[in-house]
């Protein structure tokens, strides 16, 4: 039977702008997918990302350019020959896992051979603005298990400090996103460490990182736009003890799960992350979430308005969508 294709442009406003160090977001932008067959439909969300040079635009002309691809029933390994890793091909690998799911009369994490996830820690994250302004927000999330804080170059000591100073007890993330140098590492060591920080996220830019392998693993250092799929692994070795896996960066949940298995089979530690966006995006990274060190997934969280029977907090702890939201037989 032949399927049917919708891919469209969806946008969700935040309910406060998200700065990081190389801009702010006020809405989230996403490519929605819908494949249909059979009286089914499989979902699937992707979030083009200006950094690796993707648009909206962009990212529909490629789905478009394989319409009849998807249409006359390619699998998706298939799909992965045709679209390059990235947020097209993210949404397009997402919709056909749901719909197998569903016209199998089961489940993604079964098909999949991983444990379903209902309910995990995952960060909760602090965009860039003045120190006192993050320790405000810091001061109503002290009590959640992850804290993930956005820095600049400038400015870090002092926002680190003030988030700590109201936040003690969380594990802490720091992202400089790219706006750092090495040297910047080396002579904020001792303040990182005197505010117990576990993980510094991609801090220089991932095409200057060779330096890191000078600090000889003096603090935990994840990759984040230094890694895309598993042939990245190699260069890493050696300059990072964690690696950042998003959905959008790998081109979907089939290379998401290769990939984990990859880097953990060669010592890396693994975080699991997103770009700020629905949770039709969430519901597929959850299942690459469960076991992982350190779990970034507060994307929908920035919404104003999410999907509706998305993901939920409680104190740090997001809860699944509803069944039958995604990768699920059953409706919702």
């Amino acid at each position: 039977m032949r399927r049917t294709l919708d891919a469209r442009h969806d946008r969700f406003p935040l309910r406060t702008p998200f700065r990081i160090a190389r801009g702010v977001k006020t809405a989230a932008d996403v490519v929605s997918v819908t494949i249909g067959e059979g009286g089914m439909v499989g979902r699937g969300e992707g979030v083009p990302y200006p950094r690796y040079g993707e648009t909206i635009d962009g990212a529909l002309a490629q789905i478009e350019a394989v319409r009849s691809l998807i249409e006359d029933g390619a699998t998706r390994a298939e799909i992965a020959a045709a679209l390059r890793a990235g947020a097209a091909r993210n949404a397009v690998d997402c919709a056909l896992w749901d719909l197998e799911a569903r016209l199998a009369g089961t489940s993604v994490s079964a098909l999949a051979g991983v444990r379903p996830v209902d309910a995990i820690a995952s960060a909760i994250t602090i965009g860039i603005d003045t120190a006192d302004a993050m320790a405000g927000a810091a001061s109503r999330a002290a009590q959640v298990p992850l804290l993930k804080i956005k820095v600049d170059r400038d400015g870090a000591a002092d926002q680190i400090a003030a988030v700590r100073a109201v936040a003690p007890t969380p594990r802490l993330i720091v992202d400089p996103n790219e706006s750092w140098r090495v040297e910047d590492i080396a002579a904020r060591l001792p303040m990182l460490r005197a505010h117990r920080v576990d993980l510094l996220e991609q801090p220089v830019p991932a095409g200057e990182d060779a330096g890191l392998a000078a600090l000889g693993g003096a603090i935990p250092i994840c990759a984040d736009e230094a890694l895309h799929t598993r042939a990245d692994l190699d260069r890493l070795a050696g300059l990072y003890s964690h690696v950042n896996v998003k959905l959008d960066k790998t081109g979907g949940l089939t290379e998401a799960l290769a990939l984990v298995a990859e880097a953990r089979a060669r010592g890396f530690g693994v975080m699991v992350g997103c770009m700020v966006c629905s949770s039709l995006g969430i519901a597929p990274a959850m299942l690459v979430a469960g076991g992982a060190d350190f779990v970034d997934l507060d994307g929908p969280l920035w919404l104003a308005e999410d999907r509706p029977g998305g993901a939920r907090d409680h104190a740090g702890i997001l809860t699944a969508p509803v069944p039958g939201f995604w990768g699920t037989h059953a409706c919702a």
